[in-house]
């Protein structure tokens, strides 16, 4: 491909975190933090069940989806039987821990310290009866969608 035909390089991301479960968070947070080691502006845009990875109360608890998870390759039922999503939550941190991938909070201030925008869904936030201090001191602000929009613009928005 010569220089001429090569496309511009990705200057900013910003992503959308719905989901309150290991592998729902944790791509986000893996996107944006690929995002800044490469010098990529990165704003992260936390909304609906994805509020858990930085509410204060709820970010060193969150677990393995394991009900209806096809990635795990096991029967929806046996997904839901007790203690197996303790267990398999269990298991997927330490084998996180031995790869020195770190804990969502570890992880989400670790991106917030290179300067990555965090932010809270303002609807969800209603929805959910939040408000600011519920939240980790990383969150920047609590805005709506058109806000975020604004923020984007320019860049490439991926949604988690």
């Amino acid at each position: 491909m010569s220089d001429s035909t090569k496309p511009d390089p990705i200057t900013k991301v910003s992503i959308i975190i719905s989901k309150g479960s290991l592998e729902g968070i944790y791509p986000g947070l893996i996107m944006a933090n690929g995002a800044r080691a490469e010098g990529i502006e990165a704003n992260l845009f936390f909304t609906f069940f994805g509020l858990d990875a930085i509410h204060k109360a709820r970010h060193d608890h969150i677990k393995l989806a394991t009900v209806g998870n096809p990635g795990l390759h096991m029967p929806t039922m046996a997904g839901g039987l007790p203690g197996v999503s303790t267990m398999m939550t269990h298991y997927m941190n330490h084998k996180m821990e031995q790869l020195d991938i770190p804990s969502i909070p570890e992880f989400v201030e670790m991106i917030a310290d290179t300067g990555a925008g965090m932010y809270a869904c303002k609807a969800s936030v209603d929805l959910f009866g939040l408000e600011k201090n519920d939240f980790i001191d990383q969150v920047q602000d609590i805005i709506t969608v058109g806000e975020f929009y604004e923020r984007a613009a320019g860049g490439h928005i991926i949604f988690t």
